[in-house]
């Protein structure tokens, strides 16, 4: 199974990093760095001396410093959509270093934007057709599968980002997110070499064509590679709303959520907050079981009546094994982008086209899955006061727009250019990005707190809250 190259990597790179921490970390570092640890996030909210973060929330009014953020910030979120991959290592050092937010809030104000421009992704998505089938473009079911444990993923994933350290945080960056920025990579370049073969098979059938009858036809036209648009926007409406399937995930989100809003009340490593942490599990579980019984029936019917048609996107026989191999994949990606503070994007995007997503169903269901896990993070920040309303109001209007016009743009360039491809080489230029603007300035930080002799190993989970 293709996947589980990729999953192999996170893993060595995932447990190299934390067995590196035995070689860097000191007992005589100093361990206020220790005792002021908050964070949740990607980037660190303290200062190198190892003090918190005072909060730094700028004016919002006009300048060079906005008009920069808001180009950098449409472009991000166009390519970040498309890509199904969010975009938030990009807007967070943007937020920081040209607009002068702090990380904490910087890292809150991204998962504004990231909330704005998958939405209205989804939003476009939804006015879409299937390329090749009559079926909704967004997969339900991959989503319904991946969903419950992503979330659960990125839950346990933010509860460790508390213990690791930042240096580690940053080593992570760079390992995961250049693995997979690279193997996107080249399954773009292998994609583009399938399209360019079969492009020049559909040039060679319109010069030259035979008719039934024996008869030549010249400049005969030929199916194109996207399917016209023959429906109705309110046909394709329908066509692509599942609402009992909505449903259910709008449940998970709102327990999860429910869960996320009573724990913050709730004395931390106390018996109810262990209570909480741990009735994530059963939902989780519950839903991701449900779907998997699901389609591990329909295979086996589809199996013994000769239905050789793929039951979702994914062209792989949902066998017990796959199903338990895509329940990890879903915990891992959520883990590492809990941890990481990513949402779990660049993770699930590339997963989806290994295991034989079609690039545009992956983008579609990618972004869908990713306004869940981005909207809870925007409700929680949102009641703990971690970012100003006025530049989140603006951040998301300009993400709104900008994940519109990029999933707009990007589907009139294939039509075109007959290449869907151009999707895997976006996202994996957004992930590339992305590992390069945090890998450097998360080594800039570390080497800063070498300097000071910070405490560099792992720290206390109950003491650092």
């Amino acid at each position: 199974m293709a996947p589980r190259g990729l999953v192999l990597y996170l893993l060595s790179g995932f447990s190299m990093a934390i067995l590196s921490v035995l070689f860097v970390s000191h007992p005589n570092y100093n361990n206020s760095y220790q005792n002021g640890l908050t964070s949740t996030n990607l980037s660190l909210p303290h200062s190198p001396n190892g003090s918190i973060t005072k909060t730094v929330w700028p004016e919002l009014e006009f300048s060079w410093r906005i008009v920069l953020a808001t180009v950098i910030g449409f472009l991000g979120s166009a390519c970040g959509t498309v890509g199904g991959v969010g975009g938030g290592g990009i807007f967070v050092p943007m937020l920081t270093l040209i607009v002068g937010f702090d990380t904490k809030s910087a890292a809150a104000l991204s998962k504004c934007m990231i909330m704005g421009a998958s939405a209205s992704s989804v939003w476009y998505n939804l006015r879409v057709l299937h390329p090749t089938k009559e079926v909704p473009i967004i997969d339900y079911d991959l989503a319904l599968l991946f969903q419950p444990m992503l979330m659960l993923g990125i839950t346990i994933g933010v509860a460790l980002s508390v213990v690791f350290p930042y240096w580690l945080i940053t080593v992570l960056i760079i390992i995961l997110f250049l693995g997979t920025s690279s193997r996107s990579f080249f399954k773009g370049i292998q994609m583009w070499k399938e399209e360019t073969v079969l492009k020049k098979e559909i040039a060679n059938r319109q010069e030259t064509v035979v008719n039934s009858r024996g008869e030549l036809l010249i400049h005969t036209q030929y199916e194109p590679l996207v399917t016209r648009e023959d429906k109705t926007q309110m046909q394709i409406l329908r066509l692509n709303l599942r609402w009992k399937r909505i449903l259910v995930l709008l449940l998970v989100w709102i327990s999860f959520l429910a869960l996320q809003i009573i724990k913050n009340d709730v004395e931390v490593c106390s018996a109810w907050y262990w209570v909480l942490f741990c009735l994530q599990f059963p939902i989780a579980l519950g839903v991701f079981g449900y779907e998997a019984v699901k389609l591990y029936r329909e295979h086996k019917k589809r199996k013994r009546t000769g239905n050789a048609e793929s039951i979702c996107g994914a062209s792989i026989e949902w066998t017990a094994t796959h199903i338990a191999f895509c329940s990890l994949c879903g915990i891992l990606g959520g883990t590492v982008g809990g941890l990481l503070g990513s949402g779990g994007g660049f993770i699930l995007g590339p997963l989806l086209l290994e295991i034989g997503v079609i690039p545009q169903v992956a983008s579609a269901t990618a972004t869908f899955v990713m306004t869940f896990s981005s909207s809870l993070s925007v409700v929680e920040f949102y009641l703990l006061k971690r970012f100003p309303i006025p530049y989140a109001l603006y951040l998301t209007s300009v993400s709104v727009l900008a994940g519109f016009w990029g999933q707009f743009f990007i589907r009139k360039l294939i039509t075109i250019l007959r290449r869907a491809s151009i999707i895997i080489f976006i996202l994996s230029g957004v992930i590339f990005l992305s590992a390069l603007t945090m890998g450097i300035i998360g080594i800039e930080t570390s080497i800063e707190m070498i300097r000071n002799h910070e405490f560099m190993g792992f720290l206390g989970f109950c003491s650092s809250q």
